[in-house]
């Protein structure tokens, strides 16, 4: 896996201007939401260097199909890089079924609308020519073989070789489990969802966990494959790999694509 080298502000503002997408710029300069307010305002200013990771993160790696958990600008710069990779790479080769195609998925109505509109709005002024598909579903609190935990009613129906977990939002949950919920302010988000798909992913799969730490790091602990896990604790991130080896032949040939410059 390929991290992106780290820039200062001034060259990421550079790479905002270049790409035109001077809205971000504007928005990333207003007051910040401050903890109290989580609860009933979900965060909505746009992280620089996050984004501007972010893009990197999938030019360098080369990846074919993104599912988003959550939605936000995020979306739009997910949207950007791969329609970046789908005008320089042809991967007809590979069996890829959603080549280049993004899934975001939010269980919450409001923001998941607001970045259908940004996507689409963006998407004659920056050329963006690949698919991004929107799905809305509601988020219950289940237990998880033993372990309290979120779960989205639904998934997008595809099979990703990068996750993006920045969602849900953990005090728009349903129910509670022996009366725990996440929306409480002293619990953190709890997401399931990647430990049920886990055994379709295929190796070379790179998971990037934006914040939720306690998330990450119970994946980590549950997940039943070959992973390589770092925290980036300066940015607060953290990144899984799936390195097992091949499946056979495609998939071998999908790990030569990534790797190759």
């Amino acid at each position: 896996m390929k991290i992106p080298k780290n820039k200062n502000i001034k060259e990421i503002t550079k790479f905002f201007k270049r790409k035109k997408l001077f809205q971000i710029l504007h928005e990333a300069k207003q007051k910040d939401i401050n903890d109290i307010e989580l609860k009933s305002i979900k965060p909505y200013k746009p992280d620089l260097r996050d984004l501007y990771n972010l893009y990197h993160l999938i030019i360098l790696n080369k990846r074919t199909t993104i599912l988003e958990f959550g939605s936000g600008w995020s979306s739009l710069i997910i949207s950007l890089a791969l329609s970046d990779l789908k005008r320089k790479y042809d991967i007809g080769n590979l069996r890829r079924q959603n080549p280049f195609e993004l899934f975001v998925l939010d269980n919450e109505k409001k923001y998941l609308n607001f970045s259908k509109k940004r996507v689409n709005s963006y998407k004659e002024k920056h050329k963006l020519i690949n698919k991004v598909n929107f799905t809305y579903s509601k988020v219950n609190m289940i237990n998880y073989k033993g372990n309290i935990a979120t779960e989205f009613e639904k998934l997008p129906n595809c099979n990703p070789d990068f996750i993006y977990l920045d969602g849900p939002d953990q005090f728009k949950v349903q129910g509670k489990v022996n009366n725990i919920t996440t929306a409480h302010k002293d619990f953190m988000p709890m997401a399931s969802d990647i430990l049920k798909i886990e055994n379709f992913l295929i190796p070379g799969t790179i998971i990037l966990v934006d914040g939720r730490k306690a998330n990450a790091r119970y994946l980590k602990r549950n997940l039943k494959r070959k992973w390589k896990y770092k925290e980036d604790n300066k940015f607060d991130q953290t990144f899984l790999l799936l390195a097992e080896k091949p499946l056979g032949k495609i998939n071998l040939k999908l790990l030569n694509f990534y790797k190759k410059r």
